[in-house]
């Protein structure tokens, strides 16, 4: 069974940045587009970015867009999301999940998650 871990969440003040990891286990990870969600207490699981299994296709969430990186190493089973400028309204649990072949922006079509990790923005 495939299993999902992230890692690399904490405190930042705002104008920071921070590097979260999922590293990803039991399934043959080249298969797997990858995405990153985050949710905010009160509020629904929304899309931040998404890679394609070969890495050559990324998509972003316009709110994060110029400002997040979303890259993976096939040979570590690991995909990265770089955040810089973080501001306030990006705190959030920060999710990996993981979708067979095809990319997506809507979390019900991914098949693996992580357990989620904490970013917390200060002003």
């Amino acid at each position: 069974q495939g299993q999902l871990v992230e890692s690399g969440g904490g405190l930042v003040q705002a104008g920071g940045s921070l590097r979260l990891s999922c590293a990803a286990s039991g399934r043959t990870f080249s298969d797997y587009a990858m995405g990153w969600f985050r949710q905010a207490p009160g509020r629904e699981r929304e899309f931040v970015a998404a890679i394609s299994w070969n890495g050559g296709s990324t998509y972003y969430a316009d709110s994060v867009k110029g400002r997040f990186t979303i890259s993976r190493d096939n040979a570590k089973n690991t995909v990265y999301l770089r955040m810089n400028s973080l501001k306030p309204e990006d705190t959030a649990v920060y999710y990996c999940a993981a979708r067979r072949w095809f990319n997506s922006y809507n979390a019900h079509d991914y098949d693996y998650w992580g357990q989620g990790t904490q970013v917390t923005v200060s002003s």
